[in-house]
């Protein structure tokens, strides 16, 4: 049996024991969301033990608090953890949008909005491995927009630029979405055409012809300018690389800028698998 001297002793040394609860509270409160009500349960049984005039009600008091306050506690790391993983989930969401904005700006061309060479080499891999897979037919075109230096020269770089932008407009909207535009270089652009004979590749491209000569641009004067490209159509064999049948795309594009310009050449073997 305790005395009034012990009791009054228990009481001082439990009330400096909850000055450190307090503390260790506060550091928690800080570091986890949602422990508030943790730390009042455990407040709660606290006073009822310090309150106790009684051992065995004290030791009962006790073993109740420590029980509640684990359920308490776990709920309480389960709501910490799920947050933490929804953090987690919208970071990785966030980052995967960062990642294909950063692969788009690695494999486009900033100028028109068509592929650059990088791009166009992921695509036509991609492309080429799919027809040869499928036993499809993949046409390469070479595109050279005609006397491009002369209108720089005339025009301005500046409209020279809207050219370029123009004409990968008019491209992208006149040519199927699973069709490739990339520019090569300068004025030089690469067209793939997927699934498509030779012959319907020549008409796709007449067509592009048509829509481009119809959207003429304006110069500073408000007048249209005509502007005229030559191309150079291959068709892929199976197995044939990247650099091959675009140099075969532009052997036949150089025969159709001797011809007078404005005109568009098929390779000779494009007939033959």
């Amino acid at each position: 049996m305790r005395t009034s001297d012990e009791n009054k002793s228990l009481r001082l040394v439990g009330s400096s024991n909850a000055g450190k609860r307090k503390t260790k509270r506060e550091d928690a409160h800080q570091s986890t969301p949602g422990v508030e009500a943790y730390y009042q349960h455990v407040e709660y049984y606290a006073q009822r033990i310090r309150d106790s005039s009684e051992g065995a009600e004290g030791v009962e008091s006790q073993e109740t608090a420590l029980a509640d306050s684990y359920d308490q506690r776990h709920g309480n790391d389960l709501y910490h953890a799920q947050e933490q993983l929804r953090l987690a989930e919208k970071r990785i969401e966030s980052l995967k949008f960062e990642l294909e904005q950063l692969r788009e700006q690695v494999h486009t061309d900033p100028m028109t909005g068509a592929f650059n060479r990088r791009g166009l080499s992921t695509v036509f891999l991609r492309e080429a491995a799919r027809a040869d897979r499928n036993e499809n037919a993949l046409c390469a075109v070479a595109v050279d927009l005609d006397d491009f230096s002369c209108i720089n020269y005339q025009y301005g770089y500046q409209f020279g630029d809207a050219v370029l932008m123009h004409f990968s407009r008019i491209a992208r909207t006149s040519l199927r979405p699973s069709d490739v535009v990339a520019r090569y270089g300068g004025e030089e652009f690469i067209i793939l055409l997927l699934d498509i004979t030779p012959a319907s590749a020549e008409w796709v491209m007449q067509r592009l012809r048509t829509n481009f000569s119809k959207k003429p641009l304006l110069d500073m004067e408000g007048l249209p300018v005509t502007v005229t490209f030559s191309a150079g159509i291959a068709l892929r064999r199976f197995h044939e690389n990247q650099n091959t049948v675009i140099e075969r795309a532009y052997e036949v594009l150089y025969l159709a800028k001797r011809s007078g310009k404005d005109s568009m050449r098929v390779a000779a073997d494009s007939d033959k698998l």
